[in-house]
């Protein structure tokens, strides 16, 4: 992915030398996929019975070649890509390839253009000069020199801007706040295909990047939620950005789902209501109507959607929630406090061979060592523990009664052990270069063993149900 730092200059050397009324803006690793893209382009842009003269950009949803059966680590992000942008009004937001921009949307707001300060980057200047001459090459070092920005209007009100590290979400935020429009392009047949990251270590680096970048643009003077809805952008749609721009906020509940009821269970806790009370429909409810739309929006989606490819969805955004939603976070923080700096780190999606077997049979990719596996195991290792122990609270004690008081608890940490399969495999019955690191293992059965010394003692039933219960009020 180009950064804007690359982008700008690309915009004013195409300039100077062509002046094309549209830039197409791709990852370097995506290919045309069909021949008919342009003229598909042609016909929103140049159709005479509807007004375009708000239209920002064209967005084909990206799609990726060499997914396996499942898409283990759901590269595809369907939410992103294909769901959230049909239910965008003022269309989908830029998410940096696959994109034709109207050169004219980068110089300013639709009723306000900003004069470029040679009239060479104008949109409306006419390129005469041959593209090789002596004139245009010494032009085109010129606009391209590193310190050109400098004392100009690029990366903050023309062309793509600075400020993030999520470029292509602040780029386009801020055309759509400016007052222009897009419009989402679905084919059946993929206008472009790209490669997707065949180890996990690199989609969950690829998202921690996202997270530090969308808080950057939250928490500066162009946040979603005071800029946004006071802009022309309108609440609803303000709304539909803060879903990126909290995309972070997730890891909250599901760490505490992931840890605290299973936990309550060393005391023989019971933290729910009872399967005989009402409460305990409301709680079922919840989760079986959230799990349903989900399934049910990924399912209408198309391209290829299935039952399995939702469930990788679905375990990997609790993998993303207790990974690099929480470090990327802290990343965001410590960069604050000008204490650590997040540079910008490409996505590596070349694949080697041992590597792409792995995911080609549809096996996670644990080989590297992360500080984000290790939370991860230990959330996997405490849920098959005090599964375990759940299972065993059931049988030594009355079993209806038990059933009824820890039956929410018991399912809660079941659908963990069912999620975190992958990582049993990896601690403990693989040998190939995708098993979890030793270290990392070992680290995290300790962390896991500490749950008793740490977590038991004098008040500890009454202080963690009025804990979780405060939590489940805020939280619904």
């Amino acid at each position: 992915m180009l950064l804007p730092c690359r982008l700008i200059p690309e915009v004013r050397v195409s300039a100077v030398m062509t002046n094309g009324p549209l830039i197409l803006t791709l990852d370097c690793d995506m290919c045309s996929n069909d021949p008919g893209t342009v003229r598909r382009v042609l016909c929103y842009v140049a159709d005479p019975n509807t007004d375009t003269s708000h239209l920002a950009y064209v967005q084909f949803p990206q799609m990726f070649r060499g997914l396996n059966r499942d898409d283990i680590y759901s590269c595809s992000f369907r939410w992103l890509f294909l769901i959230n942008p049909v239910g965008m009004k003022k269309g989908p937001n830029y998410v940096g390839t696959g994109y034709f921009f109207r050169r004219r949307s980068l110089f300013g707001p639709p009723a306000m253009q900003v004069s470029p300060e040679i009239p060479e980057l104008s949109v409306d200047h006419v390129v005469e000069r041959p593209i090789q001459s002596r004139e245009t090459v010494e032009l085109a070092h010129r606009v391209a020199g590193s310190d050109y920005d400098k004392m100009t209007n690029w990366g903050s009100k023309v062309g793509f801007r600075y400020g993030s590290l999520v470029e292509d979400y602040y780029t386009g935020y801020m055309m759509q706040c400016e007052g222009w429009k897009s419009i989402f392009c679905n084919p059946d047949r993929p206008a472009f295909l790209g490669n997707v990251p065949t180890d996990l270590i690199g989609m969950l680096n690829q998202s921690r990047r996202w997270v530090v970048g969308s808080l950057e643009v939250t928490l500066s003077r162009y946040s979603v939620v005071t800029y946004g809805i006071r802009s022309s952008l309108g609440i609803l749609m303000s709304l539909s950005y803060a879903q990126y721009s909290f995309r972070c906020l997730p890891a909250v509940p599901v760490t505490v789902y992931s840890f605290v009821p299973q936990l309550a269970l060393i005391n023989g806790s019971s933290l729910f209501p009872k399967a005989s009370e009402p409460w305990f429909l409301l709680y079922l409810f919840l989760f079986l109507g959230a799990y349903g739309q989900d399934l049910a929006e990924h399912l209408l989606s198309g391209h290829g959607a299935t039952f399995l490819r939702w469930w990788s969805e679905q375990r990997t955004w609790l993998i993303r929630s207790l990974t690099c939603f929480i470090f990327g976070t802290v990343d965001f923080l410590l960069k604050a406090l000008g204490i650590s700096n997040q540079g910008f780190n490409v996505t590596s999606k070349a694949n080697h061979m041992e590597q792409t077997q792995i995911y080609d049979r549809g096996m996670f990719d644990f080989g590297a060592t992360s500080p984000m596996y290790v939370s991860l195991s230990v959330a996997a290792l405490v849920n098959l523990i005090e599964f375990a122990r759940g299972l065993s609270l059931v049988l030594a004690m009355n079993q209806s009664a038990a059933v009824e008081s820890f039956a929410l608890q018991v399912l809660l940490a079941g659908f963990g052990v069912v999620n975190g399969w992958p990582l049993y495999e990896a601690m403990f019955l693989r040998n190939d270069k995708g098993k979890l690191p030793t270290k990392v293992t070992l680290s995290s059965a300790f962390l896991a063993s500490l749950r008793s010394s740490s977590l038991c003692g004098l008040g500890f039933r009454g202080a963690l149900q009025a804990c979780m219960y405060e939590f489940n009020k805020w939280y619904y």
